[in-house]
């Protein structure tokens, strides 16, 4: 795995539906090294710091890969890099693949895999398509939400390693799928599984105890 785009962007206010909205979620690539601290990504910001932002959402990605599905399926020739929101577009990382409490060495910074991304309102307006909230949903694969163990550096180019893998099996795609659909066979027991993983949010922590209560 490694960094293709490495993205940030300034709290800008837009018109919405005849309303301000302050948003982060318009992410431009950027050539700097940027600095990952406890909290986020130093030069990026979030308007909303109750859903964004802190301890168990420093840092989000989201895969390379995904981007050729979503041309085809939104019909747009060229998604830019950040579009979705993320700050690292990062080459091969499999929601699939990777674990609540998964360490990688992304740069110079250990990060810990925390919590799946829950789509909001604001990806509708990066994306002028009211109806993506649902298809992103649908599709299961929506990014990963980091903590930050070391902080440190990165830039597009450097190398993303795991460098401790959990062992308990509960993925972000398949914590995500339990969760949102209704379909998903054994979703109890994932739920209580999860629950029991320090890693995990807290956020998805009180999830999970609602839906199984």
């Amino acid at each position: 795995m490694k960094i293709i785009s490495t993205n940030i962007s300034k709290v800008k206010t837009i018109i919405h539906n005849g309303k301000e909205i302050r948003t982060g979620i318009f992410k431009e690539p950027t050539s700097e090294e940027v600095v990952i601290g406890q909290l986020n990504i130093k030069g990026d910001e979030q308007a909303d710091l109750i859903h964004h932002g802190g301890e168990h959402k420093a840092v989000y990605a989201f895969c390379s890969s995904h981007y050729a599905y979503w041309q085809k399926v939104l019909g747009i020739d060229n998604l830019s890099s950040g579009i979705f929101g993320e700050n690292f577009t990062i080459s091969n990382l499999s929601e699939a693949h990777l674990n609540i409490g998964d360490q990688l060495r992304i740069g110079t910074a250990l990060l810990e895999v925390s919590q799946p991304r829950v789509p909001c309102f604001k990806l509708a307006i990066a994306l002028d398509n009211k109806n993506i909230l649902k298809l992103f949903t649908q599709n299961y694969c929506t990014g990963v939400y980091f903590r930050v163990l070391e902080a440190g550096v990165a830039k597009t180019g450097d190398s993303v390693v795991i460098e401790k893998k959990s062992t308990h099996g509960i993925s972000i795609k398949t914590l995500f799928q339990a969760y949102f659909d209704s379909k998903f066979v054994d979703s109890k027991h994932i739920f209580t599984k999860a629950l029991a993983l320090k890693e995990l949010a807290p956020e998805w922590k009180e999830k999970l105890k609602k839906r199984l209560a």
